[in-house]
C-alpha cells in the first residue's frame, strides 16, 4: 500500500513538474524580450524599468494574500487554474498589442506577475504534500529541474525566431509571443488532466505530522530571518550583464549564453542538493550559502574570463540549491493546514528582502566593486551564521519533543 501510494506521489510531482517545464517555457521566454519589444512599441526606459519593478513586487508581496486565502478555502486547485490562466494567457495576447495601445502592454505584464503570485504558493503547497513519501529536498529539486529546462529553452526558441527571420522586428516579436501561447496552452491542458486525475493531493500527507503553527514558531521566525539575509546579499542577473558588458574579458554577445549555462547549472544543483537535503537535513543549506557567496567575489573583483566564468557557475549553484531548499524546509516547519499561508509569507519576505538587497548592490556598484563584493559576502556569511542557529535550534526542539 505505501509503495503504490509513493509511486502515485511521484507521478502527480512529474505532472507538476511538466506544468512548470511548460509555464516556465512560455513566461520565461517572454521575459527574455519584454524590454526590446516595449521599447519597439515606444515605452519609456523609465516606465519599461517602473513595469519590471512593479511586476517583481506585486509577483511576491501579493503571495502573503494568496496563500492565506488558499489555506483557508482549502481550493488549491482553484488558485492554480486562476492563477496559471492569467500568467500565462496574458503573453500571447501580447502579440496583439502594437504602438497605438503600448498602455495595454504595460498591463499585460502586470497580470502576467499577479496571476504567478495567485497560484505560487497553491502550488508550492501541493509539491510539499508528496514530501513524505519522496523526500522534501528530492521533491522541490525535481520540480525546478524540468522548471529551469523549461526556463533554459524559453529563451533560445525565441532566439530563434528573432534571429532567422527577415521580418520586421516587431513582427517577429509578436510572432514570438503567439508561439509561447501554444506552450501556454500545452500547460494549462495537462493542469486539467492533473486536477482531474489527482483532485485531493493533500492527501498524500497525514493530518497532524507537525503541530506547531505559524503565530509564535519560533523556528519559522528564525528561519525568515535567516533567508532574508540569503536574500540582501545574493546578486541579480541583470547587474552580472551589465557588469560584463563594462569589462573586457566576455564578448557580451555571450552573456545571454552564459545565462543558459548558469540555467543548466541551476537545474542539476537543485537534484544534487534536494538529495543532499533529504540526507543530512538544514546543514547543507549552510553549506550551499558557503559556496554561492564566492559568486561576488569572482565575478566583480577582477576582468578575468576563466574567474567570471566560474563566479556565474557558481551563481547557477546558489540558485539551483535556494530553489530545491528553501521551500523544502517551509514543508518541514509549517503543518499542511497553514502551508499555503506560509509559502506566502516566505516569498513575501524573501521578495522584499531581494528588492532591498538589490536596491543597496546596485548603488554600491557605483561606488565601488570592492564594497560591493564586501556587503555581499558578509549578507551572505551572516545568513550562514543563521542557519547553524536553525540547526542547533531544530535539534534542540526535537529534543524537547522526544524527552516529553
Amino acid at each position: 500500500m505505501q509503495k503504490n501510494i509513493k509511486k502515485t506521489a511521484f507521478v502527480f510531482l512529474i505532472f507538476l513538474g511538466i506544468i512548470s517545464f511548460f509555464s516556465d517555457f512560455t513566461h520565461e521566454g517572454a521575459r527574455s524580450i519584454y524590454g526590446q519589444y516595449l521599447g519597439l512599441i515606444g515605452v519609456s526606459a523609465f516606465l519599461i524599468s517602473l513595469t519590471a519593478g512593479l511586476g517583481e513586487f506585486l509577483g511576491q508581496a501579493l503571495r502573503i494574500v494568496t496563500g492565506a486565502i488558499a489555506d483557508r478555502t482549502k481550493k488549491y486547485w482553484t488558485m492554480m487554474i486562476l492563477g496559471y490562466a492569467i500568467n500565462l494567457l496574458a503573453i500571447p495576447l501580447l502579440a496583439f498589442v502594437d504602438n497605438s495601445i503600448w498602455q495595454v502592454a504595460l498591463v499585460l505584464i502586470l497580470l502576467e506577475r499577479v496571476g504567478k503570485a495567485i497560484r505560487a504558493p497553491a502550488k508550492s503547497t501541493l509539491t510539499s504534500f508528496t514530501a513524505n513519501h519522496l523526500g522534501a529536498g528530492k521533491a522541490f529539486a525535481i520540480n525546478e529541474a524540468l522548471d529551469q529546462l523549461g526556463a533554459f529553452l524559453g529563451p533560445l526558441m525565441v532566439f530563434a525566431i528573432i534571429s532567422s527571420s527577415n521580418r520586421d522586428e516587431l513582427t517577429n516579436y509578436q510572432i514570438s509571443f503567439g508561439f509561447l501561447g501554444i506552450l501556454a496552452i500545452c500547460a494549462l491542458v495537462l493542469l486539467f488532466i492533473a486536477k482531474a486525475k489527482y483532485p485531493n493531493p493533500e492527501n498524500f500527507e497525514q493530518k497532524g505530522l507537525i503541530k506547531e503553527g505559524i503565530r509564535g514558531n519560533k523556528l519559522f521566525i528564525l528561519y525568515m530571518i535567516s533567508i532574508s539575509f540569503i536574500a540582501f546579499g545574493f546578486i541579480d542577473y541583470p547587474l552580472i550583464a551589465y557588469h560584463f558588458g563594462n569589462t573586457t574579458s566576455i564578448n557580451v554577445i555571450y552573456v545571454p549564453l552564459l545565462y543558459s549555462i548558469a540555467m543548466g547549472v541551476d537545474a542539476l544543483s537543485a537534484l544534487f542538493f534536494g538529495y543532499l537535503f533529504d540526507k543530512k537535513g538544514v546543514i547543507v543549506l549552510a553549506i550551499a550559502i558557503g559556496i554561492a557567496s564566492l559568486s561576488a567575489p569572482l565575478i566583480f573583483i577582477k576582468d578575468d574570463t576563466i574567474l567570471m566564468i566560474s563566479g556565474v557557475i557558481i551563481w547557477g549553484i546558489g540558485m539551483g540549491a535556494q530553489e530545491s531548499i528553501l521551500k523544502a524546509v517551509v514543508s518541514k516547519i509549517i503543518p499542511k493546514e497553514k502551508r499555503a499561508t506560509g509559502y506566502g509569507i516566505f516569498s513575501s519576505v524573501f521578495g522584499l528582502a531581494w528588492f532591498l538587497g538589490s536596491l543597496i548592490v546596485g548603488a554600491l556598484y557605483d561606488f565601488s566593486l570592492i564594497a560591493l563584493v564586501i556587503f555581499s559576502v558578509l549578507m551572505e556569511l551572516v545568513a550562514l551564521v543563521l542557519i547553524i542557529v536553525f540547526v542547533q535550534k531544530e535539534k534542540q526542539l526535537s529534543s524537547e519533543k522526544v524527552n516529553i
